[in-house]
């Protein structure tokens, strides 16, 4: 029952998402921008002492990749929002659907649009001239860690979207913290290129442990157990965020 209910709230808003189909280009017009200007602006970037990959496309693809999960992500909480100010959050409310499908069937939603923009950056990357040679293995970790990394994210935006209760107060939270998330992590720049303390930052930061999650298996022949260990990381810091969502929803319910 809960996985039917799961399923049923999710095609709900994919059939949403497929009416909006300006929201998917919306969100990856930064990304593709980003990924070919960049691309082509820091490509000399590989000759500084101490930065290890050969190709700055091959580096950079990965890292925008995370980084689009991470921006599609922040967003989340505005459909709540959306939701309750048209009255369909106290209609679902009253409904005999399990509260966690209501949260689940949102990350779910997310992490299919998380795929599909992610498979399109791929392959932009591979026109661009990236190669890949940790082949369809790594492809796979690479989708595993942004779609962790979007349904952490995601999570905490939907425990915004229930707190705040307001659009202009999400997007000032969420754009307070996107930013300072990409710059310190290695999505641009190798880490240990970074000043000293920008490292310390980045070894807590989830951006940084899906990318380099990514990037590695990407490379071909990755420390498949450093590997491993950033995506347990990526998976307890979502489950966490699964339960902060949830506790704020449960918040929102009584104060209804």
């Amino acid at each position: 029952m809960f996985l039917a209910q799961t399923w049923y709230m999710t095609t709900r808003l994919i059939r949403r998402l497929i009416r909006q189909p300006w929201y998917v280009a919306l969100t990856l017009i930064q990304p593709i921008i980003w990924l070919t200007l960049y691309g082509q602006l820091f490509q000399r970037v590989v000759d500084l002492p101490g930065f290890r990959a050969t190709s700055y496309i091959d580096f950079l693809t990965p890292g925008i990749v995370i980084m689009s999960s991470l921006f599609a992500s922040g967003w989340t909480g505005m459909g709540v929002i959306v939701d309750i100010d048209r009255g369909v959050m106290d209609r679902l409310l009253v409904s005999p659907v399990s509260r966690p499908a209501i949260i689940l069937s949102r990350l779910l939603n997310l992490s299919l649009t998380t795929i599909v923009q992610s498979l399109i950056l791929f392959g932009l990357g591979a026109l661009l001239g990236a190669r890949y040679r940790g082949g369809v293995g790594g492809l796979l970790v690479l989708l595993v860690a942004a779609v962790l990394l979007g349904c952490g994210f995601g999570a905490l935006s939907i425990a915004l979207g229930f707190t705040l209760r307001k659009q202009e107060s999400v997007i000032g939270a969420v754009n307070f913290v996107l930013l300072p998330l990409t710059f310190t992590s290695p999505v641009f720049m190798a880490n240990n290129l970074m000043p000293q303390w920008m490292r310390a930052v980045a070894q807590l930061n989830p951006v940084n442990w899906s990318v380099e999650a990514g990037r590695w298996a990407l490379a071909g022949q990755p420390d498949w157990g450093a590997v491993g260990i950033r995506l347990l990381l990526l998976a307890v810091f979502a489950f966490v965020a699964v339960l902060i969502a949830l506790r704020a929803f449960r918040a929102h319910q009584r104060a209804a």
